[in-house]
Formats: structure tokens, C-alpha cells, sequence
């Protein structure tokens, strides 16, 4: 049967990873027009696929042309498509598609600002985020409290929080001297919810303020305002596709005269 195989274009969709659509598939959890699917099976792009019964937009299921933009996310902002209470979401902010859609790389809660990376394709995204590939994600927080060499220790070292041991791999002062309310630059190579603000939390201290300015290799592009989009460069997206093991495009050749 032409078409692709299944699990891509669950994977592209940004459902998951391939192996893990391979296991919703061998689990009888996917149909493809009515019947349950068999690992193996290809779709063509008139297939209608649903997964745990719900059925899957024609739009997310489409081959689309990849790409990758940093978004700038104000403080009140959610990263949700839906919101009960009708508050505003990043999905209103960014570029419209022909088809497709956006899938963010991870999530920042409301009270957290800074770099969000969003990209059109699943796979893609999914891969930023799994824990595989130990991304770096770095944040600039403000703590209200004191910060002695001691806590910064202990932080660096480990703390048994509700969901397992957690540390900051580095915790950079952005402002020496200052006994509290000091700025520090730190970093994480996990995803866990709330995590920056838990360890510090766990220490005494509050955050009063958080925002994520790294996100594996792309650092906030400089002079992105609240709201604003950057779109990557094929370079940058290549790279990111080299980080995690995905095939990426040829260079487009230059012409060179004769």
C-alpha cells in the first residue's frame, strides 16, 4: 500500500514519539477508517485516523513544511489551544499556517516569561523535550530571600522534592553583592513541571520573578520584545535536527558563475 507508515504521521502530529505510537498501535488504541490498525500499515492522506476513539484533525495529520520560531511569552500568557476561562493563549501571536499547526517545545506556566520554541512538526518537538537528549534549559530567576554559598550548594548537589531528586547543574549570581533579591542565571537539563521554582522553593526562598532565556542551543534572539516571533534560520533548524538524530535536508547549493 502506498502512503507512510502510520506512526509517522501520529509522531508528526506531534502525538509522540514514533516508538511510542508504535505502542499505542500494537495496543489496538489506533484506527485508521473505522478499523483497528496493525503495525505495518501505511495511510494515505485521505485516511481517517482516530486514536483512543477521538478522532484526528485532517489539518495536524498533513506533510507540512518544517519549520521553527522563538517566541517571546509575556507573563500571562498561557501554552494551551483552549482555555475555559477564555485567557489569552501563545496561539493567538503566531504566524498563521496554510496547514499544519504549531506545537510547542515544552510549556512555561503563566507567571513565567522568556523563550518558547514552537515548530510545525511533531517529531521534531517531541524530541526537544525528551529527557534522551539532556537539552539545556537555562532561566534568569529572581529570589526574594537570602542566598548563601550553602543553599547554592545544596542546590547544585541535589533535593529530594515530591516527584524525585532534583539539582540545578549551574547557578550563575547575575548581580554579586546583593544580599537578596538577587538575579542568578540557572540551568536544567530536564522538563520537570515547575521545577526551577520547586528547588527554590524547597530552600526557603521565593521566586518572584522567572524567565527562560536558553533553550538547547538557541538563546533568546536579542531585541525580541514581549509577544514577538523570530523565525530560525535552515541552518539553525538543521542543527537542532543533528542534536536529535533526525535526518535533516540538504544544503541548497550555491551557484557559482563560470
Amino acid at each position: 500500500m502506498d502512503g507512510e507508515k502510520i506512526q509517522k504521521v501520529l509522531a508528526r502530529a506531534g502525538l509522540g514519539s514514533r516508538r511510542e505510537m508504535e505502542r499505542y498501535i500494537e495496543a489496538g488504541r489506533v484506527k485508521v477508517d473505522g478499523v483497528v490498525a496493525t503495525l505495518g500499515d501505511r495511510v494515505s492522506n485521505t485516511a481517517r485516523l482516530s486514536v483512543d476513539g477521538k478522532m484526528l484533525a485532517k489539518q495536524a495529520l498533513e506533510p507540512v513544511h518544517r519549520q521553527v520560531v522563538a517566541y517571546h511569552k509575556p507573563v500571562g500568557e498561557l501554552v494551551t489551544r483552549h482555555d475555559p476561562e477564555q485567557r489569552k493563549t501563545v496561539f493567538t501571536r503566531l504566524p498563521k499556517l496554510e496547514n499544519g499547526r504549531w506545537i510547542a517545545v515544552g510549556r512555561l506556566d503563566i507567571n513565567t516569561s522568556g523563550l518558547l520554541l514552537l515548530t510545525t512538526d511533531g517529531e521534531l518537538a517531541n524530541r526537544l523535550m525528551h529527557p534522551r537528549y539532556h537539552l539545556i534549559r537555562d532561566y534568569a530567576v529572581r529570589i526574594y530571600g537570602p542566598v548563601g554559598p550553602e543553599m547554592i550548594q545544596r542546590l547544585q548537589t541535589g533535593v529530594d522534592l515530591e516527584d524525585g531528586r532534583a539539582a540545578f547543574e549551574s547557578i550563575l549570581p547575575l548581580d554579586e553583592g546583593r544580599a537578596a533579591n538577587g538575579w542568578y542565571r540557572v540551568r536544567l537539563r530536564e522538563g520537570r513541571n515547575r521545577l526551577v521554582r520547586r528547588l527554590w522553593e524547597s530552600q526557603g526562598v521565593q521566586v518572584s520573578r522567572l524567565m527562560r532565556v536558553q533553550y538547547g542551543p538557541v538563546p533568546m534572539p536579542p531585541g525580541l520584545r514581549e509577544g514577538q516571533v523570530h523565525r530560525l534560520t535552515g541552518g539553525e533548524i538543521r542543527h537542532l535536527l543533528n542534536l536529535v538524530g533526525m535526518e535533516a535536508p540538504p544544503r541548497p547549493r550555491s551557484h557559482q558563475r563560470s
